[in-house]
């Protein structure tokens, strides 16, 4: 019997369906990927599949007596306590001794007496009886790669903690099932890299959802995608599906203006009057009639967003220089005597483990913070545009085109005028949503809200502090494409490893202790760059294979001046070795 069956399953939520009639079959060990535009449904699948929810129609069979985790994007209001006391609570009874195995140990740590050594005692009898050690082991490697503390409060976490604190719960259940909703968001590339290492090794079945193309690609068997209600199955690799979708969609388009130029004609032939009604033309006018509902009930394509950087006059060939910057929390040195020198048309990626002091370099870079020696010096001309991942610059309460544009209804995008509905409809945001309030929001309506309300101003300098997190796939591609084309200077902090392969020229690198380095390339190049000593560092002393190139049917582009200089290079270099010999 298969692990999970989906049997013609629909659901919709009052408007067009989400699910029409889907079917899907899966089997233990694979590794299901979903893929879809923000919105498609992926989150309703898996919560279908995890009970959480049920379907208008059809029926969805899971096989007797397996476990069933999941990670969702939402954070439970409900949940509270300890980190520690968060993960333990998914493993039923053994959860519950392991949190009073954690408390008396605290409590005798802080000169408990014997009663609280009898009662500890008594505990760890039952734990040994119940393997509770070996799910303790579980649980701290986990609070451990996933770098959490086991006695902070839950509550007070940031929402991405919190999002890792749930994953680390669902984990440690070990279930026959786990479905993860964009396991990736919040984690730096070590554990990313744990996580990856860690699902391949174990033997659970998995469904996710992710925008990490670097992790779809190591981890999925299968991939499924939600497009306008329906699920298509791919038993290929992502570069494969890319071909294949594009293929499919073009067959699709090909076959739509066939049947609308039949239809036309015919309407044509309807509109001439008494000869179409006669007898013998009566199934003409029914063929019609059918032609005229298969049309009104088609679902088009979302489309692409329409993203537009406004350009700003050219910053002096300088933009940055910083010389012996040093940078210190406290005790906690954070940058030591770094040194860069960052020049027009640069793209550069910044790399390093959550908390290392990323967004305080950028801070340093800009002139935001001062450091507490060596010197920064900033270049003539700069326009910056900043891209905050706290999404610090939207007011949650008003809506969308308020965020946007205020009061006003038009906007100037490189010097043309236009109606901020129109603008936002770019960002694939319809005129009710745009009315909306952003507290309602999806994480990846709330990024391309920002990306949109970023571009309406003019830049020379582009600074993205981890653009990608919950954009789908699509408009993640359509950003790379836009930011490898922009004329000015790149500043991105990203953990999305694919997205830093194509887009950036060099990487500064925390390799801990203040150090921070450059490297030259993406992130695959520093990784076959950087020296032996620092990999323990970076990959908290576990091993990690050569690593190879993911995304090789998407090779890095060049920009539209980068190619004339390609072309002229030819003829520059025999000008020079005419030159060389005549001297």
């Amino acid at each position: 019997m298969a692990l999970l069956s989906l049997q013609k399953i629909s659901l919709a939520f009052g408007g067009p369906s989400l699910l029409e009639e889907v079917s899907l079959q899966m089997e233990a060990g694979e590794r299901v990927c979903i893929l879809g535009r923000n919105g498609a449904g992926k989150s309703t699948l898996m919560k279908l599949v995890a009970g959480e929810l049920m379907p208008d129609t059809g029926e969805v069979n899971l096989q007797s007596g397996i476990r069933v985790a999941r990670l969702g994007q939402d954070v439970p209001l409900s949940v509270e306590g300890s980190i520690f006391e968060v993960i333990a609570s998914g493993l039923g009874r053994t959860g519950v001794l392991l949190q009073q195995y954690h408390e008396l140990s605290l409590e005798l740590e802080s000169g408990g007496g014997s009663q609280v050594l009898d009662r500890l005692g008594c505990v760890q009898h039952e734990l040994e009886g119940a393997g509770g050690w070996e799910v303790h082991q579980r649980v701290g490697e986990v609070l451990s790669h996933l770098e959490l503390e086991a006695d902070a409060d839950f509550v007070s976490l940031s929402g991405g903690l919190k999002r890792r604190v749930l994953l680390g719960r669902a984990l440690v259940q070990k279930p026959d099932l786990l479905l993860l909703d964009e396991p990736t968001n919040h984690l730096d590339l070590s554990a990313i890299g744990w996580l990856e290492d860690f699902l391949l090794k174990s033997s659970i079945s998995l469904i996710f959802v992710t925008h990490d193309r670097a992790f779809l690609q190591k981890l999925a068997t299968r991939i499924v995608e939600l497009d306008r209600g329906r699920l298509f199955d791919w038993a290929c690799d992502y570069p494969t599906f890319l071909e294949r979708k594009e293929a499919l969609l073009g067959d699709e388009q090909k076959n739509w203006d066939k049947f609308d130029k039949k239809m036309a004609q015919e309407e044509v032939w309807i509109r001439q009057g008494v000869k179409a009604r006669r007898t013998r033309n009566e199934g003409r006018v029914r063929v019609l009639k059918k032609m005229r509902d298969l049309r009104q009930q088609r679902r088009e394509g979302i489309g692409k967003a329409k993203i537009q950087i406004q350009g700003a006059g050219r910053s002096g060939k300088r933009v940055i220089e910083a010389e012996g910057v040093s940078y210190s929390w406290g005790d906690r040195e954070i940058i030591r005597d770094f040194s860069v020198s960052i020049q027009r048309g640069d793209k550069i990626g910044i790399i390093g483990p959550n908390g290392s002091g990323k967004t305080t370099l950028l801070r340093l870079l800009l002139g935001d913070l001062q450091s507490e020696s060596g010197r920064v010096k900033l270049g003539t001309t700069l326009e910056v545009c900043y891209f905050d991942q706290l999404r610090s610059q939207l007011d949650p309460e008003r809506s969308v085109q308020e965020n946007l544009a205020g009061s006003s209804d038009t906007l100037v995008i490189n010097g043309v005028s236009r109606h901020v509905l129109g603008y936002l409809k770019d960002f694939l945001f319809s005129p009710d949503r745009a009315r909306s309030p952003v507290r309602i929001l999806s994480g990846g309506e709330r990024n391309r809200l920002l990306l949109a309300k970023l571009f309406t101003l003019p830049s020379n300098v582009l600074v993205l502090d981890e653009p990608t997190n919950d954009l789908d796939v699509e408009t993640l591609e359509l950003l790379e494409e836009l930011v490898i084309d922009y004329p000015g200077t790149l500043l991105v902090v990203s953990h999305d490893r694919a997205f830093l392969n194509n887009v950036v020229t060099s990487t500064l690198v925390f390799e801990g202790q203040g150090r921070v380095a450059e490297y030259v390339g993406g992130y695959d190049d520093w990784l076959e760059q950087r020296p032996g000593e620092i990999v323990a560092t970076q990959a908290d002393n576990a091993p990690e294979p050569k690593p190879s190139r993911p995304l090789k049917g998407k090779q890095r582009k060049l920009s539209f001046k980068q190619k004339q200089e390609l072309e002229n290079l030819p003829a520059r270099m025999e000008a020079l070795e005419a030159e060389q010999a005549q001297l």
